[in-house]
């Protein structure tokens, strides 16, 4: 782990505790402490990231509750030994379809949610293929605390077109992968899945 990630890692352990300190301490002087620290959070995230200090503090530093890591879910297709990637509108760059995990929704629900939304079909979710946590592989500095599933999913009907988040979608052999989106889905990653594709009976990848 390179000294960015793990001040990346302290700096989110900090924030952590005192989420949890404002949550449950009833006591004045603490509940001053705990407010202290994350502001010290919020301090160290901005120049870790260089993020800016209003999006830091409301999405970093505003939540409520014990703080537990976010879920990001992935949908894995394939179409004659090609992988379905979408152009994301932020960055320009492919991924495969997904996104945060919806309230109310299974994994598989948003999987299948994620792949119409960005790539104009429908498919069924198969089998969970990986669970990562994000610290454990080669993406950029981010401020939340992040674990990735990635969802094999099947072709029901439709075609591919993009969507209001996205630029364009397309399939991709192993050898042929677009340059990638790295906060969202690196090449390990995507070399992982097609792994997966070759040997169907291949053990879940777990951190």
């Amino acid at each position: 782990m390179t000294d960015k990630h793990r001040f990346l890692t302290l700096t989110k352990r900090i924030q952590a505790l005192a989420q949890a300190g404002i949550t449950y301490t009833e006591n004045p002087y603490d509940m001053e402490r705990y407010h202290e620290l994350r502001d010290i959070s919020v301090d160290l995230m901005h120049l870790i990231t260089h993020e800016k200090i209003e999006v830091i503090r409301d999405l970093f530093a505003n939540q409520t509750g014990y703080q537990t890591p976010m879920v990001d879910i992935r949908a894995v297709v394939f179409k004659d030994e090609k992988i379905l990637l979408v152009k994301e509108l932020i960055d320009g760059c492919w991924s495969l379809p997904g996104g945060w995990g919806d309230v109310g929704y299974t994994p598989g629900e948003v999987a299948a949610k994620e792949v119409k939304e960005e790539a104009g079909i429908e498919v069924k979710p198969v089998r969970i293929l990986a669970v990562m946590d994000k610290k454990c592989h080669d993406h950029p500095p981010q401020p939340f605390y992040v674990y990735k599933l990635f969802i094999l999913c099947k072709i029901v009907q439709g075609n591919i077109q993009s969507g209001i988040e996205t630029l364009d979608v397309g399939f991709f052999a192993r050898n042929d992968i677009p340059h990638l989106s790295v906060d969202r889905n690196i090449p390990s990653q995507i070399d992982l899945m097609f792994e997966y594709l070759q040997n169907p009976e291949k053990p879940v990848y777990f951190d």
